[in-house]
């Protein structure tokens, strides 16, 4: 199989996954806009590419493809995951998967607020939200809502700029100073999230693999236990039902008073999937036997072990700085 990963970035550690998993049998092809990437470093072939912005970044990733003989496509940066969904047809043509949510299930994903919205009407638990201190100020002066409360921008990722606020002066001069953030519950609940794998060619929810969070820090979690709990794959299951996901996904969850609450999904592999592939959770073969085999992968759901932790560290890559320019392809 041979895949391209689009803004590699630092994903070492999923790189070396799947070249341990699938051996030969796989090709890994990544693009970046820096040549400094490290991931750069643990694949077959590598291009520097313009921003994701650009109006050659699509032709150029569809050269790629055809280039290289490319069967799948995915990013790990949020902001990208929408852009492919709606060029899907053209890397379908190509005969590549696109490992991505179809484009409007890649919109909700991306914007927190329609999120929360659309989860509201869908009568899915999700975390109280307000796209403003006029909305939210209306929902306090009712006592529908209590301070503190979480504040994080409305797109985005990597919880940068998200932090808590606890009184209604503070949180009307950070709302006034950046209109791009969302107002939300402060959630007390246990923080968790889960690995899901969605089937390309059946479109159900075959891996399920959940984790609570221990630590966290800029980026997502980096301490992690794993658990089982059969309401958490139903509730799982019943977010699925209303959306089209394709391929892996992550999903930040709260367990409540007793409930499970969406916080917002990640389409795309999360950072602390690592955790679930060392559990034995194997994303990379399903994407192969989808991909490759042209097969449906069997439900895996619950399939490892309970209290397994994940403690994140980082790691460096060393290399000559003509050994970089001699290994990045600048033209397709």
């Amino acid at each position: 199989m041979n895949i391209l990963f689009c803004s590699v970035g630092r994903r070492c550690e999923l790189l070396k996954d799947f070249r341990k998993t699938l051996g030969d049998n796989l090709k890994i092809v990544v693009t970046d806009n820096s040549p400094y990437a490290p991931a750069l470093a643990f694949a077959d072939v590598s291009y520097q590419v313009p921003l994701i912005t650009d109006k050659t970044y699509i032709p150029m990733l569809l050269e790629i493809c055809k280039k290289e003989n490319i069967q799948a496509i995915t990013t790990l940066i949020d902001p990208e995951i929408a852009i492919l969904a709606a060029h899907r047809e053209e890397f379908e043509a190509l005969g590549v998967e696109v490992l991505t949510p179809y484009l409007e299930t890649a919109k909700l994903c991306f914007d927190k607020f329609e999120m929360a919205n659309y989860l509201t009407q869908k009568g899915i638990p999700t975390i109280k939200t307000y796209g403003s201190f006029a909305s939210f100020k209306e929902a306090y002066d009712k006592g529908e809502m209590t301070l503190p409360v979480f504040v994080k921008p409305r797109t985005g990722s990597g919880s940068v700029g998200a932090r808590r606020v606890d009184t209604l002066e503070m949180l009307e001069e950070v709302t006034g100073q950046d209109e791009s953030l969302i107002i939300q519950e402060l959630m007390t609940g246990k923080d968790m999230d889960a690995d899901i794998y969605v089937d390309t060619i059946k479109h159900e929810p075959v891996a399920i693999f959940s984790k609570k969070k221990i630590s966290t820090t800029i980026g997502g979690a980096n301490k992690t236990i794993s658990f089982k709990d059969q309401a958490l794959f139903d509730f799982v299951k019943k977010v699925l039902s209303v959306f089209q996901f394709n391929g892996p996904l992550d999903m930040d969850l709260f367990f409540q008073n007793g409930q499970y609450y969406l916080s917002e999904i990640n389409p795309r592999f999360g950072g602390a999937y690592l955790h679930a592939y060392g559990a034995g959770v194997d994303f990379p073969t399903m994407i192969y036997n989808n991909v490759a085999n042209k097969q449906e992968n069997e439900s895996v759901i619950g399939n490892y072990e309970e209290n397994v932790v994940m403690m994140m560290y980082d790691s460096v890559v060393i290399k000559k700085l003509e050994d970089i320019e001699a290994g990045m392809k600048k033209e397709v």
